[in-house]
């Protein structure tokens, strides 16, 4: 099920088009398409853009949950060679605002359900000059829009080689605002190539697989999950939004063999009432990344599905996975458990110390990964680039070490991400909106262990003198100012958070409080 003639996001579809033009490309909700449909769709669609007025390399966003169209539009835009820029739904309007600003996106295509969002925000972007409106509710503006258009491939146009930028995906930092990570389409398949040039099946594909695509596609290890499923010509799996009644039934009606999911997914599956393993006979691999797995919740996953497991880890800044514990190393109490993996054939890691150099083996210092699918820059922000795209190596930000066998342990999170059931948050962004409230002098933000979810967000607040606010009023105050899913679930309220000379956050101490009880609940 490898085709190394697949170096483009357009080859891919073009290909499996002209071998396998009735096979199922994706389901999403019922609804089929086809690969020779997708790809006839996304040729109007690249056809539709440019007579926008579009040149390449320009920006085109989308905001919507996954759906048949999502696929189309990200193969329109690479056929064009345009950039999408996939914009989480969960998002408040001043988030998604941001977002649109930053890109410069001419273009956005919106799900009927947030067009409100959408008008909202438009009246302050003065780019942003064609609106398409996705859904039946909108009198099927997509439609509408496509009218007339050919099916016909368009001409390779410039921009749309393995080199070009493809997509733009946001993921937060330490600073709060959201960056835009720009990713080139070698990112698909650098590593895909790498595997098969290896002989190894960490990840592989099989004649009749149907994958299901847990993560979201605004996020990289959804759109690179179904690249690869793409690329291999299977049948993906798209669910509108993560629940986890219906990821099990999906795998049971649809016979779904392989599937890229977060740990907290997995449990949230095995929860359901009634499961059995009858439920999970057709999976044979699951891939699952984000965090480790506990050793409770893999006992529990290899007797009840029975499958092959593998752990995947990167950045959206290494174009997701560079890392990976295969599944020979997924033994329940084996210390290798407690590691990320080793590496990708073709990337190399290393650890280093404050001032660069590398530190010896079992010595903990800063992740470094250099891989051939890591990010073109961070977009409109040079020296941040610079900072993490350093000679090729990206920094990544975490604590980790390298043993003999050169099995990757991670001591702490990416810059201190929370992952709450597959979205990932950073304490920042809540922190700076917290400080905004009146009553409230300073706050620090954890994630903390959530057996439902994997994690919950957890404030620390410091209250000003003469002032006095609650839980609920914070909880008030976040709503329409952040996503729903980063307003903590738990709030501490303290004399002051603790920070250290410079004034950064000692976050490592009030895990430790957390930890041992010394909060205040």
């Amino acid at each position: 099920m490898y085709h190394p003639n697949l170096q483009t996001v357009a080859a891919v579809v073009r290909f499996h088009a002209e071998r396998r033009p009735d096979a199922t490309a994706v389901v999403c909700d019922g609804r089929r398409r086809s690969y020779a449909e997708l790809h006839r769709e996304s040729n109007r669609i690249a056809h539709a853009i440019a007579d926008a007025g579009l040149p390449p390399g320009a920006r085109v966003a989308y905001l919507g949950k996954e759906s048949e169209h999502y696929y189309e539009i990200f193969f329109g835009c690479a056929k064009g060679g345009t950039v999408l820029v996939p914009i989480n739904w969960r998002l408040a309007a001043g988030e998604v605002e941001h977002i649109l600003r930053d890109s410069g996106s001419e273009l956005l295509f919106v799900e009927d359900a947030l067009l409100g969002v959408a008008e909202k925000v438009r009246p302050e972007l003065p780019r942003l000059a064609t609106l398409v409106v996705l859904g039946s509710a909108a009198g099927d503006g997509l439609a509408a829009w496509l009218a007339g258009h050919p099916q016909t491939e368009p001409p390779p146009l410039p921009g749309s080689g393995p080199q070009d930028p493809v997509i733009q995906l946001y993921t937060s930092g330490t600073t709060g605002r959201p960056k835009g990570v720009v990713l080139a389409q070698r990112s698909f398949f650098r590593i895909r190539d790498a595997l098969a040039g290896a002989g190894l099946d960490w990840i592989d594909w099989r004649d009749g697989d149907v994958s299901l695509i847990g993560l979201p596609g605004c996020h990289v290890g959804g759109i690179w999950w179904a690249m690869q499923g793409f690329a291999a010509g299977v049948t993906n799996v798209a669910m509108p939004s993560f629940d986890s009644a219906g990821a099990v039934r999906l795998i049971r009606e649809l016979g779904v063999t392989t599937a890229c999911v977060v740990p907290s997914m997995l449990r949230l599956m095995l929860a359901e009432p009634g499961v059995s393993r009858a439920d999970f006979v057709t999976v044979r691999k699951i891939v699952y990344g984000g965090s480790p797995i506990a050793e409770s919740l893999l006992r529990e996953a290899l007797e009840v599905i029975g499958a092959a497991f593998a752990q995947s880890y990167g950045l959206t800044e290494t174009g997701n996975t560079a890392i990976c514990l295969p599944p020979a190393d997924h033994v329940p109490g084996s210390p290798r458990m407690r590691a990320a993996g080793r590496p990708y054939p073709g990337v190399r890691v290393k650890v280093v110390d404050a001032t660069g150099l590398p530190v010896a083996t079992g010595e903990v210092g800063e992740v470094c990964l250099h891989t051939p699918a890591s990010m073109v820059e961070y977009w409109g922000l040079a020296e941040a680039t610079q900072r993490t795209l350093v000679d090729g190596w990206i920094h990544t930000g975490d604590a980790g070490y390298l043993d003999r066998a050169g099995y990757l342990y991670i001591c702490d999170r990416i810059q201190d991400m929370i992952i709450v059931a597959g979205e990932m948050i950073y304490p920042a962004e809540i922190e700076n909106v917290l400080t905004k409230h009146p009553a409230v002098a300073d706050a620090a933000v954890i994630g903390v262990p959530d057996d439902r979810f994997g994690e919950a967000v957890h404030a620390f607040v410091a209250v000003r003198p003469g002032h006095q606010v609650g839980p609920r009023d914070l909880m008030l105050f976040l709503v329409d100012r952040i996503a729903a899913f980063k307003i903590p679930s738990r709030f501490d309220f303290v004399a002051a958070v603790p920070r250290n000379p410079s004034g950064r956050i000692q976050r490592r101490e009030l895990r430790e409080q957390f930890r041992h009880g010394r909060q205040v609940s």
